[in-house]
């Protein structure tokens, strides 16, 4: 044992003082460098309670109804209200400081606001953190996801009902960013839409990136035979455009012509089928002024002959015609 008032004693007690103060030094500087502020933790506040004294009904930014969703069910281990989660900061982040006004009289904004106030980044992350599940396993990627589209751009989590939910609000959130397609669907020919009958969704997974056009199957025309199956064959005598892309003929959208069509027939069919080797005409509008022409141009078509212009199974239906 070294005794502390030997010359040794005091040598040891001298070390351990500059080291000290050496420590403290080295922390002292660290710290200095840290910019103002940053060891303030931000505080989440004391629940839901708090937030609705201003967010309740009547209130401009009201938010009480999203206890009308499944979000808000306080007993579902999903919700943001279960036990041991921090109800509305859940998602907003810990906001205490958001509870108290500066000077000016405004309010810091919450830790995340689901507008551009927050990166879109960030306000995805938080909805990622429980929806995660398989139909959103190729979000990341996907051309939404790329285009930094924020979830809160399409779905509306205090409402009562999602109007990505409803066939006809979903269709007005997807026109708002692709008008071409909201005019297609008012053409003389197009899918039912505009009438609630069927809606984007039922084509296309906003979320799924893995598929071309973000289509609810591998393919389009995978897609389309989830209505038109009667279409899919295997067909005896196949119509080789027919089973390669639906859209090499129709237009899924919306057209002027019937059917869809990319354009009217025969006009269509010809673009692939030269009169050569038919006993047919190459039919153009050039020919609309003659009387004998007019029957092919301006009242019948290819497949007033060619009825089975998807395929067919009947023995002599080579050239599709039974």
């Amino acid at each position: 044992m070294v005794d502390g008032n030997s010359p040794r004693g005091q040598l040891r007690h001298t070390a351990i003082l500059l080291f000290s103060i050496s420590f403290l030094t080295m922390v002292g500087a660290v710290f200095a460098d840290e910019p103002e502020g940053a060891m303030v933790q931000a505080e989440y506040s004391k629940g839901a309670n708090q937030c609705m004294a201003c967010h309740r009904e009547g209130r401009e930014e009201a938010a009480h109804e999203i206890f009308l969703t499944p979000m808000g069910i306080s007993d579902s281990e999903n919700s943001p209200f279960a036990d041991g989660r921090h109800d509305c900061e859940t998602c907003h982040g810990p906001s205490n400081s958001h509870r108290s006004r500066q000077e000016d009289g405004s309010r810091p904004l919450p830790g995340i606001t689901f507008n551009n106030k927050t990166p879109v980044a960030a306000q995805n992350e938080i909805c990622m953190a429980c929806h995660d599940d398989s139909t959103m396993m190729h979000w990341p990627g996907s051309t939404h996801e790329e285009e930094e589209v924020a979830c809160a751009s399409c779905h509306e989590v205090h409402a009562p009902r999602d109007p990505a939910l409803d066939k006809l609000a979903q269709q007005e959130k997807c026109f708002s960013c692709h008008p071409r397609t909201r005019s297609e669907t008012f053409r003389a020919s197009s899918h039912p839409l505009r009438f609630g009958e069927m809606t984007c969704t039922d084509c296309h997974n906003p979320h799924n990136g893995n598929n071309d056009f973000l289509l609810v199957n591998s393919n389009v025309n995978d897609t389309c035979y989830s209505c038109h199956a009667e279409k899919r064959g295997p067909f005896l005598w196949e119509h080789a455009p027919v089973s390669e892309d639906c859209t090499l003929c129709h237009n899924a959208h919306g057209s002027n012509h019937g059917a869809l069509l990319n354009q009217r027939s025969p006009l269509l069919c010809q673009q692939c089928h030269a009169p050569g080797g038919h006993a047919s005409t190459g039919y153009t509008t050039d020919l609309a002024e003659d009387s004998f022409q007019q029957r092919f141009m301006l009242g019948r078509s290819c497949s007033n002959c060619h009825a089975q212009v998807h395929g067919s199974n009947h023995p002599s239906g080579v050239s599709l015609t039974r």
